[in-house]
């Protein structure tokens, strides 16, 4: 029996278990469906050992790389440099530097807070003015809605469109170069007007974004290190 260590999350809409493997942790998850046993979770984590070993070391990779960053972190691009504060218990941030608190875990959730804010103040207006040439680009494919932009901070998904307008994205794209940013905002805007991944909507993609692979590309290789 493996020896490889697991959480198990049983959910309604699964049809099969599957394996995760977190690229930020290397944490390994089983989702089950409701029918399915322990015993299930334990075979597919047997069978699945030489794989989940490979998820894994790319992710010790990912967190060593973001380790390697010393007191410094990304932003869109840029390279802000941190300064320790113990009597801080917000982020202030002046030029290329930015005021942190003193402690390790105060700090961390200091400079997510910090990030989110930056990401709400960064990406709606994009999104807005994506939103402007979807509909010079594709006229009358867009839905008459009012396009509402959220900040979310999900683990394994960098943004989504709901059928509402809803355009959530993840604040960790702040860490990310510029391009990766945008590419993400342009991709999540276009599902309004295709909500699929067929060829029209990549042809969309392409015209509002003729260099898109070079980020997606990115962000496929990298995405793990988009971490604090």
């Amino acid at each position: 029996m493996t020896e490889t260590a697991y959480t198990t999350r049983r959910s309604s809409r699964a049809k099969r278990v599957t394996v995760r493997v977190d690229p930020h942790d290397g944490g390994v998850e089983v989702v089950l469906p409701l029918r399915a046993t322990e015993r299930d979770a334990a075979h597919a984590v047997s069978e699945l050992e030489p794989w989940i070993e490979r998820h894994r070391a790319k992710a010790l990779a990912a967190r060593r790389r973001v380790e390697d960053r010393g007191n410094t972190v990304p932003y869109l691009g840029r390279t802000l440099t941190l300064v320790p504060d113990p009597q801080r218990s917000r982020v202030l941030r002046r030029g290329d530097q930015l005021l942190v608190p003193g402690p390790a875990e105060p700090r961390r959730a200091a400079l997510e807070r910090w990030y989110r804010r930056q990401a709400k103040a960064e990406f709606a207006p994009r999104v807005d003015a994506a939103v402007e040439e979807l509909r010079r680009t594709a006229p009358g494919r867009i839905p008459e809605t009012e396009v509402r932009t959220a900040i979310g901070g999900q683990r394994t998904r960098w943004g989504s469109c709901s059928t509402s307008g809803r355009i959530s994205l993840n604040w960790r794209l702040m860490l990310a170069p510029d391009e990766v940013a945008e590419y993400v905002i342009v991709h999540e805007v276009c599902h309004l007007a295709e909500m699929n991944h067929s060829e029209r909507y990549w042809s969309l993609v392409a015209a509002m974004y003729p260099e898109y692979e070079r980020p997606r590309d990115w962000l496929r290789s990298n995405g793990a290190t988009l971490a604090l």
